[in-house]
């Protein structure tokens, strides 16, 4: 599928936002700090939510997407962003302002921050029609990716080593499993345009000679060279070097390196993610 900017930015943002937030909500600073990182983390949710609303057709009628909960993931995933917000409100203005209110709503709100994470993994988890999305190392991905990226800002060092290597497996299971899903779901030609009983299907001529909305988004091809070269980039750069900064460079410094080429490697990561993706459209294009 076409590798649409808002949505990368939407998916990784968000989850770093909502991961680091839950880091804040266990752990917490105190005074003016708090405030700086509450907001850090307020910042990238809020920047990554709203970036999603830019891959709508209509963005005005982005409210919509609150009537719909009890069918789409995409409703349920709005309706948790928003009670995990106002969960870690109460806990933000206890660490800054040094209330000794507990706790609790710093648990709640990162209880929720995962469960907001899960249903933004789902909305391409649960479809049926692209087998590289539908396993459940897609969920798995997308939380790695949140806890990983919230302990890197967070510093939580020994935590965090941890976090990276357990990412880097769910990455290497992801593309592992996804590799083989299309040809595991069985979606061949015959089945797709029901005329298997006849015998082998092949296309004699595309439907049409100019191009649609369904090749230029659903039938995106990646090479395989290409694709082999970003997987590389998004291994080394969301797993291996923050771990090597983390453990081997000093100071604030190695901080600012891990998170720079953490969010290099989810954005590569993310990018194969959609480009990877095939639907089962292109059956009928010859494409698959």
């Amino acid at each position: 599928m076409h590798p649409a900017p808002s949505v990368i930015v939407f998916t990784v943002l968000s989850g770093m936002g909502f991961g680091f937030l839950a880091v804040m909500g266990l752990y917490g600073a105190q005074g003016t700090p708090a405030f700086f990182l509450w907001g850090l983390g307020y910042g990238l949710a809020v920047a990554g939510l709203v970036a999603s609303t830019f891959h709508l057709g209509n963005p005005q009628r982005a409210l919509l997407a609150f009537t719909q909960w009890r069918t789409s993931w995409l409703s349920r995933e709005a309706w948790a962003s928003v009670i995990t917000l106002i969960l870690f409100a109460p806990q933000a203005l206890a660490d800054w302002l040094g209330f000794d209110w507990g706790r609790g709503f710093g648990i709640a709100g990162a209880v929720m921050a995962a469960v907001t994470v899960f249903c933004t993994s789902m909305i391409y988890a649960q479809i049926r029609a692209v087998p590289r999305w539908h396993h459940w190392t897609v969920p798995v991905l997308f939380l790695a990716y949140a806890v990983a990226g919230g302990m890197i800002i967070g510093t939580m060092r020994p935590y965090v080593t941890w976090a990276l290597c357990l990412l880097g497996v769910a990455m290497a299971l992801h593309w592992h499993f996804g590799a083989r899903a299309f040809a595991k779901a069985g979606q061949r030609m015959e089945e797709a345009t029901g005329l298997g009983l006849i015998g082998r299907v092949s296309v004699f001529e595309h439907p049409h000679t100019g191009g649609n909305y369904l090749l230029r988004e659903m039938i995106f091809v990646v090479g395989r060279k290409h694709a082999e070269r970003v997987r590389m980039i998004a291994m080394v750069c969301s797993v291996l070097l923050p771990v090597l900064f983390l453990v081997f460079v000093p100071g604030f410094g190695a901080l600012v390196l891990a998170v720079m080429f953490h969010l290099i490697g989810a954005f590569a990561q993310r990018w194969l993610f959609f480009a990877e993706a095939e639907h089962v459209v292109g059956l009928y294009y010859g494409m698959r």
